[in-house]
């Protein structure tokens, strides 16, 4: 079929959920993509923050291919090498004692929030309310966007379930003042992405971390898109000297492959018995094979650190579009976790340089994202940067 038959066909039978570019992909290499047509793009979106090895890596093409042609699935009911492997990685190289396992930052996000009200019901006298913070995105089931702190998200879908309330991000009094009698767990992301990539204050997390401790309530780190070495260490919290209560991963676990986890310590993580949660598909032996891969890629000596130079990089040349362009406001992020924050609307730039043959994303309807892969090179993002020097100029 061809490209405009295929759209086509996508449109008459794929519900309408999405907003897509004109644009169909057919082979992915590193930083890089294909169109059908033969077209080569450089990728600053990377899947949304997912493939940060980059396309079809070949130790996770390796590891899927012969998980493939041994065992692709059983029953969480039994035991399987690749998802034991995966969570004694993850507790070795984090906080947690505990790991679970699902298939989406969603699906983490609802886990998180069932395990913090069951520790509210069980430990803290029935407490099961959750703050959360405006701006934020946890995912798109019900639970998730409820948690979520934007009301687009919202529209539609009341009665929305009950037990939520959102506060300032960045905002230590009105986190504070916010805390009730009601409270289990205050919910937030170490770097809001979707809603603009907005860095906290130094002391932030800290403080988060403080109230909760002074108030015997939970510290839940939505670690979706900052986990996995995206902001140039393995996990987003350990750039401010804290460690949550629980911690929820998805997007870069897998590399593409659909793989989400929940991490928590021991004392949390006991609430949950057999029958308290559960996931059919999580954790099968296809998805942690293709994790392992990708954790150990990244835990390998050199990567974390070349992700945080080359994200260093990024925003230097990003910077250098200001002297130019007066429409360019501010560039923030840790890593290779990127806004470019613009005086005017940034979806007509997205189109402008998908046409010049570069991937970026626009949130918040003004703020550039880039999420490149981690092995985004120095020529990749100078191209960027001129494709954006030429269309802010236009």
């Amino acid at each position: 079929m061809t490209k405009d038959e295929l759209i086509a066909l996508s449109e008459k039978s794929i519900i309408g959920t999405y907003r897509r570019q004109p644009v169909l992909f057919v082979r992915g290499e590193g930083a890089h993509l294909w169109d059908i047509d033969g077209k080569e793009y450089i990728d600053f979106v990377a899947g949304i923050a997912v493939c940060s090895l980059g396309h079809s890596h070949p130790k996770v093409v390796e590891a899927v291919c012969r998980q493939a042609g041994t065992l692709m699935h059983v029953s969480n009911l039994y035991y399987t090498e690749p998802q034991i492997r995966l969570a004694g990685m993850l507790t070795e190289h984090s906080f947690a004692d505990r790991v679970f396992f699902c298939n989406s930052g969603a699906e983490a996000n609802e886990a998180a929030i069932k395990l913090a009200r069951k520790y509210g019901h069980d430990k803290l006298g029935g407490k099961y309310e959750i703050l959360t913070m405006k701006g934020s995105f946890h995912g798109r089931t019900l639970a998730a966007i409820t948690a979520t702190g934007q009301e687009k998200f919202h529209a539609g879908f009341a009665p929305l379930p009950e037990g939520f309330r959102y506060v300032p991000f960045n905002d230590v009094a009105a986190l504070e003042a916010a805390v009730s009698e009601k409270t289990c767990a205050v919910l937030l992301e170490p770097i809001q992405g979707e809603g603009g990539v907005r860095v906290p204050d130094e002391g932030y997390l800290k403080a988060v971390r403080e109230i909760c401790d002074s108030r015997g309530i939970l510290m839940i780190l939505d670690e979706v898109q900052t986990g996995m070495g995206r902001t140039g260490k393995l996990f987003g919290y350990e750039h401010y000297g804290v460690t949550p209560d629980i911690m929820t991963l998805a997007k870069a676990l897998g590399n593409g492959v659909p793989a989400g986890a929940l991490a928590a310590t021991e004392k949390v993580a006991a609430v949950f018995g057999p029958g308290t949660h559960a996931s059919t598909f999580g954790g099968n032996p296809l998805a942690m094979a293709a994790a392992v891969a990708t954790l150990e890629t990244i835990l390998a000596d050199g990567f974390l650190e070349n992700c945080a130079k080359m994200g260093d990089y990024l925003r230097e040349r990003l910077w250098s579009l200001r002297k130019d362009h007066p429409a360019v406001r501010e560039v923030r992020g840790k890593g290779l976790l990127v806004g470019l924050e613009l005086s005017v609307d940034g979806n007509p730039v997205v189109k402008a340089c998908l046409e010049r043959g570069v991937l970026v994303n626009c949130t918040f309807d003004h703020v550039l994202r880039m999420v490149p892969p981690l092995v985004v090179t120095r020529p990749d993002v100078d191209r960027l940067v001129q494709v954006l020097d030429e269309v802010l100029e236009r």
